[in-house]
């Protein structure tokens, strides 16, 4: 019928457009360090630019009614290169006892593997193993291997659970540095803990320190 045609659809929206609105069943994909919180955000914002993300992630889950399904990929088409993603640090600031963690495989060991400490559902998922050889994704493998030893509690503070943030460095005009999303460049100025970094394939972007490592 009509009525029946009209009820089986679903409804696409940007995080922005869907404020004031509610619905039974609510999916939010994308849930990866870089695509939200998104870097330029962070990057050009610092810390009130992850605030206003994370207010968006806020308006997300509450339009739901019933249940919101929240995913992340393991791996991403970006620039027509695969790349390995983490999952978003607002993941883990979900009130466990309200959490159902879907069963995964060949996935990362946990969220904690970013720089804001390790994951409270990290129990529940099995550790990932590798069934791709491409750079990025060498690197989260590193990076997970490397944060085995790293990793602390996360923060409380008055009863909730914060994201961690990793300190400032002693970056150096003409080092050399690496960012997860830009790649490899050179540092050409240094404000405070901004950088002017000239990537190598990207070209020259302005980030904060706590986004890189010496590469």
């Amino acid at each position: 019928t009509d009525a029946g045609a009209s009820e089986d659809k679903i409804n696409i929206m940007t995080l922005h457009s869907a404020k004031g609105l509610e619905f039974g069943t609510v999916f939010l994909p994308g849930w990866e360090e870089g695509l939200f919180p998104h870097q330029r955000s962070l990057d050009e914002n610092g810390r009130a630019g992850l605030e206003e993300e994370r207010r968006l992630a806020y308006v997300g889950i509450t339009r739901a009614k019933r249940r919101a399904t929240i995913s992340f990929a393991q791996n991403r088409r970006v620039r027509n290169l695969w790349q390995s993603s983490l999952p978003s640090r607002f993941i883990d600031e979900l009130p466990e006892a309200h959490v159902e963690v879907a069963p995964m495989s060949n996935s990362y060991g946990g969220y904690g593997i970013g720089s804001y400490g390790a994951s409270r559902f990290e129990e529940r998922i099995t550790p990932f193993s590798n069934t791709y050889d491409t750079p990025g994704w060498q690197r989260a493998q590193k990076a997970y291997a490397k944060g085995e030893a790293m990793r602390s509690p996360p923060h409380i503070v008055e009863g909730q659970l914060v994201a961690r943030e990793t300190e400032g460095q002693d970056i150096e005009r003409g080092a050399r540095v690496f960012h997860q999303k830009f790649g490899y460049g050179r540092v050409t100025h240094v404000d405070g803990n901004k950088l002017t970094i000239d990537f190598d394939k990207a070209g020259e972007k302005r980030v904060l320190d706590s986004f890189i490592e010496r590469a």
